[in-house]
């Protein structure tokens, strides 16, 4: 009986889980590892800011993937791995011995990390993740918005900084949005054409982009890199995601950045027991892009190769597409569409 032990519950994972009913693997045990029992899905977070949809529209419930399968789900956290003994750490203290283990543990937001760029984060600002706890943290935010307005400065100048910008300038429009796009334009990943389609959504919207770095937050005011201070009631942290501090001593081969870095078939380099797929992973023969767009298109080959390597059959090489598309969401059931140097907007 081989052991797979399913670390995260992101796209892929989802993906795994929903064919294990209809086909199970034989003489395989199989843990799950995930903190929720559910999935919070990242892209429909905006139009949940915006007021578009409820919480519970844009959650993935765990229990009816694993209903009629044998997974055992354990409600928990990673704190540590070992590559070289296989083993797994959990929050309790528990450690958990796999033959195979996949990561699908999604994007964080080191706090620790973020407290060391911009002291007093931790303390005053709201994390979009985790985005459970965000999404219990925004209704009350709304109910202070329709008492007074409020003063937002939204950190992070990618995709999710201006999808929450434009969000929240739709949901609470009497209050005041400033985007802190750190130390390059909004939107600087996108082609010329979006980069603008975006810096004209931001004034359409009466947003105001501050091409600065957040230093500092204190009780009303956010300290940028210039010495200067914005009043604000509301800081919201939307930087790029980061690696999960515990991969940092687990033995796998990381990039710069302490992503794992997997080859072709999404298997650790030199450990190729243990597959990584999504946010987690960095291709190690290719560049991609970090976009919750290959996420999740990584399930389908994550699931066939998982499969492959506990049946002792070889596994095969995943592709990515070159192009996909991407949408931008304006808060207002707009959007900006690209895939490669094309690009679009509207309803």
């Amino acid at each position: 009986m081989k052991h797979l032990v399913m670390l995260g519950a992101g796209h892929a994972h989802v993906h795994m889980l929903s064919t294990l009913a209809a086909q199970p693997l034989a003489s395989v045990q199989i843990t799950l590892i995930a903190p929720y029992p559910r999935q919070l899905y990242s892209g429909m977070v905006p139009g949940f800011v915006a007021g578009h949809y409820a919480l519970e529209d844009c959650v993935i419930p765990l229990a009816p993937f694993l209903k009629n399968t044998a997974v055992t789900w354990l409600q928990r956290s990673a704190t540590a791995l070992d590559a070289g003994t296989r083993t797994v750490t959990l929050d309790d203290g528990s450690t958990l011995p796999y033959d195979v283990l996949s990561i699908n543990s999604g994007p964080v937001q080191d706090r620790q990390k973020i407290e060391q760029m911009m002291p007093g984060a931790r303390e005053h600002a709201l994390f979009v993740r985790p985005i459970e706890p965000f999404g219990a943290l925004w209704p009350k935010v709304v109910a202070m918005g329709a008492k007074k307005p409020l003063r937002f400065a939204i950190m992070g100048g990618g995709a999710a900084g201006f999808e929450l910008a434009c969000a929240v300038a739709h949901r609470l429009p009497t209050s005041s949005v400033t985007l802190l796009s750190g130390d390059a334009p909004v939107g600087a990943n996108y082609p010329a054409k979006v980069q603008a389609m975006v810096a004209q959504a931001l004034k359409d919207r009466a947003i105001t982009v501050i091409q600065e770095r957040a230093v500092g937050v204190a009780a009303g005011e956010v300290i940028l890199a210039s010495g200067a201070r914005l009043a604000c009631d509301v800081p919201v942290v939307a930087i790029g995601a980061q690696a999960p501090g515990w991969l940092q001593d687990s033995g796998l081969t990381l990039d710069e950045q302490g992503f794992v870095l997997v080859d072709a078939y999404q298997r650790a380099l030199k450990h190729p027991q243990v597959f990584a797929a999504g946010d987690v992973a960095t291709r190690a023969d290719v560049s991609l892009p970090r976009s919750g767009v290959y996420a999740v298109r990584a399930g389908v080959p994550l699931a066939k190769n998982l499969r492959a390597v506990l049946a002792g059959i070889e596994p095969s090489p995943y592709t990515p597409q070159e192009k996909t598309l991407n949408l931008l969401s304006c808060g207002n059931r707009q959007a900006i569409a690209s895939w490669g140097t094309w690009s679009a907007q509207g309803r």
